[in-house]
């Protein structure tokens, strides 16, 4: 929603202020330079990027309009399903929970939190790493490094589109400055017309350099940006479940694995020590 918000607010902004000075606007628009522009960008972006981050690009860029941030309640939500996990660990053994993690669809402690479910890269995270300490033998350090190299994989894989959405956004100045200098090229070639026509084909040149900048930082460059705090979002959201569990199999009880867990949540959707108590003893 607040991506729509602020497409119109720059337009506004923008058409506003130009009509505060009288300007004309049927001389902004040349779908001329959109050509130009839109199309070398877009080809620009054919050219320089692989076919499997493409997709992955237009994904999440479609994904931008309606994605939704980590909220309090879904961090309570998956320490309530570690803290579940690490009482049946601790109360019946690691065996107990082998059905569980090789079908957590079916599993009855998963389906408690089905959000989670719907998360594959977080249930990903939590049966692999199950799986590693039930068939190895696996030092805690060891164990917290592998799952950093995992998770920087992740995230390097998730930046991918922010980056792409970046170079993007990086070329669009240029491509106006291309689009400016082929309009002074036509210019040119009315060198014996008049002032007033001169002047209007001047000006729509100069139209190319102003859709060029106003993109970029308008509205491609805000959009990955957009797309980059999203992968981190999701980043923070993996180290919770990597820091619990890394504690939990290091050897710490699991109502201090979860603390652990609570404690790297970031501080604006950070639920309280009480907060997590109640949702424990609702559990129960």
């Amino acid at each position: 929603m607040f991506v729509a918000i602020g497409i119109v607010v720059v337009i506004s902004a923008i058409i506003g202020g130009y009509l505060m000075e009288h300007g004309n606007l049927s001389v902004l628009f040349q779908p001329a330079e959109l050509v130009i522009i839109g199309g070398a960008a877009i080809g620009g972006f054919l050219i320089g990027t692989p076919w499997k981050i493409i997709k992955a690009t237009l994904s999440a860029v479609l994904g931008v309009f309606n994605s939704t941030t980590y909220s309090k309640e879904d961090y309570i939500e998956v320490l309530m399903l570690l803290n579940g996990v690490f009482y049946k660990i601790r109360q019946q053994g690691l065996v107990s929970i082998e059905s569980d993690v090789d079908d957590p669809e079916e599993s009855a402690l998963f389906n408690k939190y089905p959000g989670i479910l719907k998360n594959s890269h977080a249930i990903n995270l939590i049966t692999d790493t199950l799986r590693t300490v039930m068939t190895t033998t696996i030092a805690s350090h060891e164990l917290e490094a592998l799952i950093d190299t995992e998770l920087e994989t992740y995230h390097e894989e998730i930046l991918m589109p922010a980056k792409s959405v970046n170079f993007t956004a990086d070329a669009l100045p240029g491509l106006g400055i291309v689009a400016a200098v082929l309009g002074v090229v036509i210019t040119m070639g009315k060198i014996k017309e008049p002032p007033e026509v001169l002047g209007h084909s001047v000006g729509a040149a100069l139209v190319g350099t102003f859709l060029g900048v106003l993109l970029c930082y308008g509205f491609v460059g805000p959009l990955g940006r957009n797309l980059e705090l999203n992968a981190g979002e999701k980043l923070q959201y993996l180290n919770v479940l990597k820091v619990a569990l890394v504690s939990f199999l290091g050897g710490s009880a699991p109502k201090v694995a979860v603390e652990f867990g609570r404690r790297v949540i970031p501080a604006n959707v950070k639920p309280t020590f009480d907060e997590i108590e109640d949702a424990i003893r609702q559990k129960k």
